[in-house]
């Protein structure tokens, strides 16, 4: 990170000075920091609220080291019973280290639940494989001969028959008289990293430089299937393009793989598509999620208007800010620094992005990146203790 100041050490000194002589634990008024968080929580930008907003609420990844048993990612998937006790355990925790209770321990009601929708992997054939702790898309094509055969398959679908089961209407009429709406389509895997797991990552790369027509090609399919999706869907809940509600976000880390004027080639006309469909107005979600170094394609994402961003920690809140000026910054304390549980690290983060956040506001202090196994509850705690103490605006 960069030299914090000596403003910075001396906060970040106050703080673990009176955690160490109370066991450990951050000075924090609980009761008072929820209250002004729910204020904070209202706008990130607001002109009356008290302090910046915490975004940093934990995740099911961290139960594991915080209540001592090894990692099981998939018995976490796939027992709810197992889950939700590890959920309430880690929850007994958290009530009396941070004052909440933060993870769900609502167990999931299958009758309320409509049949599984296919999503647009399945439109382009990429089979999703559990692999190494997570699901992985895997590649549908390998070449160009094959990446055309398969586009001529994609385009040629009639999206509602192919994504919609055989008891979607029946279904769809039980949910619908017990007041379940139909799920909508409003977040994707974003546009490079999709496209590198259905076509690989040198070879997109290549295809972009080396054969630009079949690229654009690939790109518009992609657009021209995620509109269709979002629209069949809008349509199975009664909505129409007057009603459908606003926003869209992204997610898409492998971004920072292109060069500027790929992403503008590949990436960025299907960005814009959807927004211009789903996002027309400057208030609308406009968001992308990247958490990796893609700095380099700020000025072009910037240019989309973003309201909501999530970047990788090589980035700092004021970069972030002068090219989106509209975004509430979702950042910018680096994930590692977070699940290695370095204290002195986690305040020396938080403490810079504070002060950087004060001229503009837009600042709710989260993760750059994901919550992952090794983030403590005691960790959640200093981050509180710094924004009470030093994340208040005036």
């Amino acid at each position: 990170m960069d030299q914090p100041s000596n403003s910075i050490y001396r906060q970040a000194s106050w703080i673990l000075e009176r955690a160490r002589a109370h066991h450990g634990l951050a000075q924090v008024d609980l009761d008072q920091f929820w209250k002004d968080q729910a204020l904070a929580s209202t706008d990130p930008f607001g002109l009356s609220i008290p302090q910046v907003p915490l975004g940093i609420l934990m995740s099911g990844e961290c139960v594991y080291d915080e209540l001592g048993i090894p990692e099981d990612y998939w018995r976490y998937e796939q027992d709810e019973a197992w889950r939700l006790d590890l959920h309430r355990r880690y929850n007994d925790l958290s009530e009396e280290v941070v004052g909440r209770r933060l993870l769900s321990e609502t167990p999931i009601d299958p009758s309320r639940c409509y049949p599984p929708i296919k999503g647009l992997h399945d439109v382009f054939e990429a089979r999703n494989v559990w692999h190494d702790r997570s699901w992985w898309l895997q590649p549908a094509a390998s070449n160009e001969r094959e990446l055309e055969a398969l586009l001529d398959r994609a385009e040629a679908r009639d999206l509602r028959a192919f994504l919609l089961p055989e008891n979607w209407d029946a279904e769809k009429r039980r949910l619908r008289a017990l007041g379940v709406s139909p799920p909508l389509y409003r977040s994707q895997r974003g546009p490079v990293t999709f496209a590198m797991s259905v076509y690989g990552v040198e070879n997109l790369i290549f295809l972009i430089q080396d054969n630009p027509s079949l690229a654009a090609r690939f790109r518009d399919a992609i657009l021209s299937a995620m509109l269709g999706i979002a629209r069949v869907l809008d349509e199975e809940a009664g909505l129409t393009p007057q009603t459908s509600p606003r926003g869209f976000y992204f997610l898409d880390d492998n971004c920072c793989l292109l060069t500027p004027r790929m992403y503008e080639r590949f990436a960025y006309p299907i960005l814009e598509g959807v927004f211009s469909a789903y996002s027309p107005s400057p208030g609308d979600l406009r968001g992308q999620h990247s958490d990796s170094a893609m700095g380099h394609l700020l000025p072009l994402l910037g240019s989309l208007g973003l309201t909501s961003v999530n970047f990788g920690p090589t980035l700092r809140v004021d970069q972030i800010r002068r090219h989106c000026p509209l975004a509430v910054i979702d950042g910018q304390l680096a994930p590692f620094t977070f699940s290695r549980n370095d204290e002195e690290g986690i305040l020396l983060e938080v403490l810079r992005d504070l002060e950087a956040a004060r001229p503009a506001r837009g600042l709710r202090l989260s993760t750059a990146g994901s919550i992952n196994n090794g983030s403590r509850l005691t960790g959640l705690r200093l981050i509180m203790s710094a924004i009470q103490h030093f994340g208040r605006y005036p």
